[in-house]
């Protein structure tokens, strides 16, 4: 059920990393050793022999090898991964490649390049090594342009070099450049909600709020009282009464939203952009959505994450909150617990929104929703888990029990549901409507202590 980890296709190999750092950077090769023994051995067998061939034979090898030593280069090649810093989303285009630079003199006639990269990103010759020549004090570029199939901190490289010169009878040591990573951003599903926030405690916003103040809902007419405002007369219902009346309006406020992630396990395969998603794939695109959506609505977003490492984000709001959201959402990785994590209600603002994101596979999920229900928070349960999500089958008895998995797991949100807590799928763009319309409407009840 657990989807792979990204991993790195086998183009480097592991030995040239050590190799690295050890010896000159310039080795005679091969084709020098046989130069030099073909070249002595016939000139001490004419020698020997009193045959001028032979002597005659070994000159052109002679003469061949001293002039292509007769400059050598001194500067290791210089190689280097770039790639386009701009915004990249997931299914979008990746700019990157491979520069080797000569600093020499003597140019290369061989240059062999090979690199790995993740593989969300499929990128153009980085399944095959790649040959090309280097001018003297020039340089040349692999392009290794692709798309990028799914959201996270991706790696182009490490890439390997390796350089022959002087008709290749000297070869350089392997040049290894470390990995540059590629921010790739995920794709926000569309999601637009109306309803109106349970609980508005800021100051200034677009939500109305149950307090009295300036705004744009009306909420009555009372009588008249010093420190209201002229332009607030209602003429028409004070002509009729004798007496001065107002308008009474509910105050436009802002809402906090935190966002709560559920990372104890990763379930289902991440097929990438197009392709299945897995847990942390809805769980990452849905909150990178709804981030969006309220902060463009001047309301304040946090990110919090229910796991080992327990990452949070401060509430925040305006754009550069929302770009930091997206850095932060790069960063998700399955996080499980090993001991029994004290989750205090204390984290999340009382007049906070909180939905959390969870696929309900681990029973301390449901205690964290039940604890935060119990403390008096609006929580709304989005469900993660991939439709039709079953584990493999390891034996006869695996149907039946994730059939019993399967009746357990309903049991649950039955449970949850019953404790006024909503789980809902998430759908898209108007899917959590009805639910935050209830959460709503019960936030406007009155509460007891």
């Amino acid at each position: 059920m657990t989807g792979p980890e990204p991993l790195l296709r086998r183009a480097v190999p592991p030995a040239a990393s050590a190799e690295a750092g050890n010896g000159p950077a310039w080795a005679p090769t091969r084709a020098l050793g046989r130069a030099v023994l073909l070249t002595g051995l016939l000139l001490v067998l004419g020698v020997a022999l009193g045959r001028v061939d032979l002597v005659l034979l070994a000159a052109p090898f002679a003469i061949g090898t001293a002039i292509h030593l007769r400059r050598m280069p001194r500067a290791a090649p210089e190689l280097a991964i770039g790639a386009d810093e701009e915004l990249v989303v997931e299914g979008g285009q990746v700019q990157a490649s491979v520069t080797v630079t000569n600093p020499d003199v003597i140019p290369y006639d061989l240059v062999v390049v090979r690199t790995r990269t993740s593989r969300w990103l499929k990128l153009e010759h980085t399944d095959r090594p790649f040959a090309l020549t280097v001018a003297a004090d020039g340089w040349a570029a692999v392009d290794l342009s692709g798309d990028a199939l799914r959201w996270g901190r991706q790696d182009v490289g490490p890439a390997a070099a390796r350089v022959a010169a002087c008709g290749g009878l000297l070869a350089c040591r392997p040049v290894v450049t470390p990995a540059h990573g590629v921010r790739v951003y995920p794709v926000t599903d569309p999601f637009n909600a109306i309803e109106a926030m349970p609980a508005a405690a800021g100051l200034v916003g677009a939500h109305r709020s149950r307090r009295m103040g300036e705004g744009g809902e009306l909420a009555g007419v009372r009588p008249f009282a010093p420190g209201d405002r002229l332009r607030r007369i209602d003429w028409r219902v004070s002509l009729r009464t004798r007496d001065l009346h107002v308008a009474s309006t509910l105050s436009d406020r802002d809402a906090e939203v935190v966002l709560l992630l559920d990372v104890l396990g990763e379930v289902g395969l991440s097929g990438g952009v197009g392709g299945s998603a897995s847990v942390l794939d809805t769980t990452v695109r849905a909150a990178a959505a709804i981030a969006e959506h309220y902060l463009q609505r001047g309301d304040r977003v946090s990110l919090l994450e229910f796991g080992a490492s327990a990452r949070r984000l401060r509430p925040a709001t305006g754009r550069r909150q929302y770009l930091i959201a997206l850095e932060w959402l790069l960063d998700v990785r399955a996080d499980p617990m090993e001991h029994e994590h004290d989750f205090g209600a204390h984290h999340v603002s009382s007049d906070a929104l909180v939905m959390v994101f969870t696929p309900l596979i681990d029973p301390r999920s449901a205690d964290m929703l039940a604890l935060l229900a119990q403390a008096g928070r609006y929580v709304v349960a989005v469900d993660t888990l991939p439709a039709g999500s079953v584990p493999e089958a390891r034996g006869p008895w695996t149907p039946l029990a994730t059939r019993l998995w399967q009746i357990e797991r309903g049991n649950v949100l039955g449970r949850l549901r019953e404790h006024g807590i909503p789980v809902v799928d998430w759908a898209g763009a108007g899917s959590l409507d009805l639910v935050l319309r209830d959460v709503a409407r019960l936030a406007s009840a009155p509460r007891g202590r």
